[in-house]
């Protein structure tokens, strides 16, 4: 009985340690607006990690005297590794900021006017270069219906189709 006790405990131990390296992406057409709404959610670190990387600059996002800087990084990395597309046009996405969860980074975009959207290509290498595990998950909304895919690295496009 006490080795059973001790197996699941181990077992928690091991999960409760084991990484995960998962970006959520959320994309919401809002027909009243004509605009497409893109929030994604990062683990801080992860992405001050891949921000030092690409630009070479250690960067603290909490950190209030750095927030222009943040905010210029962040909207330079995610329109390099976020792209969004219907019938081979790049959807201009604004950027509008970010804030800090807990642990996670939510960074915020909006497309302008865009009436229907039937289909959407998405192309994204959120924290590609962080881990070679990297999964990021989408959930698109469009007309009511939501649509959820999951992109595992090194896969980086999937489509929507309504």
């Amino acid at each position: 009985m006490a080795w059973i006790g001790l197996k699941h405990w181990m077992l928690w131990i091991m999960t409760s340690f084991h990484p995960f390296y998962i970006s959520v992406i959320e994309i919401e057409h809002n027909t009243k607006e004509a605009t497409i709404e893109i929030s994604t959610r990062t683990y801080t670190d992860d992405l001050e990690k891949m921000i030092q990387k690409e630009f070479n600059v250690k960067l603290d996002l909490s950190n209030s005297n750095q927030k222009e800087q943040a905010n210029k990084l962040i909207n330079q990395y995610m329109q390099k590794k976020l792209a969004l597309s219907t019938n081979g046009v790049k959807y201009k996405m604004d950027y509008v900021g970010y804030e800090i969860q807990k642990e996670s980074t939510w960074s915020y975009f909006e497309i302008k006017e865009v009436k229907q959207l039937k289909q959407l290509n998405v192309f994204c290498e959120i924290l590609f270069g962080i881990d070679p595990n990297q999964i990021n998950i989408f959930h698109v909304t469009s007309g009511g219906q939501r649509k959820s895919f999951e992109l595992a690295s090194p896969k980086n496009a999937t489509q929507f189709n309504f």
